[in-house]
């Protein structure tokens, strides 16, 4: 019996195939047109994120106070930080704080976003999504101006409206207690507007069929929402909660102009801290020790939740 030989692959054919696999010129086209469009945005996020972290990271290891030359200190800025009251203190308001505001932030706008999703004429749903949207596009540091009248203790019309109904007046800018509730009010009514579309671009997405079949097995009301609408609602609430606490840990223009971080340090944030750091007392490697353990700590933060998105976040 002899052994037959295998015929070896024709040249045309291999060649064919390798034609086949290169990339056709509209195939080519259509990637170099994407990478067109992408190439700003990750410039972009290059120039102005990758470049800053690296900077920081880098800046915190020396002593700088712009006018003499950097000096090598190692993790000494990283002592500081962690043995000054001042930047321990601002951790524990600004961790308050993000708890506050997100909290009732997200609250409100669920709640408003739920009454905007009801029986109402287009007309009006469209006014009221532009009314709370617009304090969004206001700038912070504008309406921290107002709102620092307006919760003034003696002439504002906070406590006016107050002793209205019998109230007396309150301190809202010079207590502990008063001064992170009006920081965090403030706060507050300016965000909650994106919340807001968020969660009315989530609500419009759920299936009436869904709601149609729950009325029909007797779920009716505050049960209907907790049991249909929260769970079919969860990827954007996590959406949401995820940016919510990730601005909230970086909020400064409301504190710094409504109490200046008083009184004494009780609405001291972080960022008001790394401000004052590196350009009032000019040590801009302390105030970038702190700007990197502000960022470990919103990174840390960020996985968490997503760590607990994997039991409480629904997807269709």
């Amino acid at each position: 019996m002899t052994n037959t030989p295998i015929p070896a692959a024709r040249p045309e054919r291999a060649a064919a195939s390798a034609v086949a696999a290169r990339p056709s010129a509209r195939e080519r086209g259509t990637r170099l047109l994407a990478a067109l469009f992408l190439a700003p945005t990750l410039v972009g996020i290059v120039v102005f994120t990758v470049v800053p972290i690296a900077g920081s990271v880098v800046l915190s290891l020396f002593h700088w106070n712009v006018i003499d030359s950097p000096r090598f200190a190692g993790t000494a800025n990283y002592r500081e930080a962690f043995t000054d009251s001042t930047v321990l203190v601002s951790f524990g308001n600004t961790l308050l704080f993000m708890v506050l505001a997100v909290a009732l932030q997200l609250l409100i706008a669920l709640a408003l976003a739920l009454a905007v999703n009801g029986r109402m004429p287009v007309w009006l749903r469209s006014a009221f999504r532009s009314a709370f949207f617009f304090p969004l596009v206001l700038s912070a540091a504008s309406i921290s101006v107002v709102m620092k009248y307006l919760f003034n203790q003696d002439f504002g019309v906070v406590n006016w409206l107050l002793g209205l109904v019998g109230v007396a007046p309150v301190p809202w800018l010079t207590s502990e207690n008063g001064a992170m509730a009006a920081v965090v009010l403030v706060y507050v009514w300016q965000q909650f507007g994106f919340s807001f579309l968020l969660f009315v671009g989530g609500l419009n997405n759920i299936p009436k069929e869904i709601h149609e079949a729950a009325s029909l097995d007797g779920a009716t009301g505050p049960r209907k929402h907790l049991h249909v609408t929260l769970p079919l609602l969860s990827p954007t609430l996590l959406v949401a909660s995820v940016v919510g606490i990730i601005n909230a840990l970086q909020v400064f223009e409301q504190p710094y102009v409504l109490t200046n971080g008083g009184p004494g340090d009780s609405t001291r944030t972080v960022v008001m801290v790394i401000y004052e750091t590196a350009f009032e007392q000019l040590r801009f490697g302390t105030a970038s020790a702190v700007g990197v353990l502000l960022f470990v700590l919103i990174m840390a933060v960020t996985a968490l939740q997503f760590r607990l998105s994997r039991r409480f976040v629904h997807y269709q």
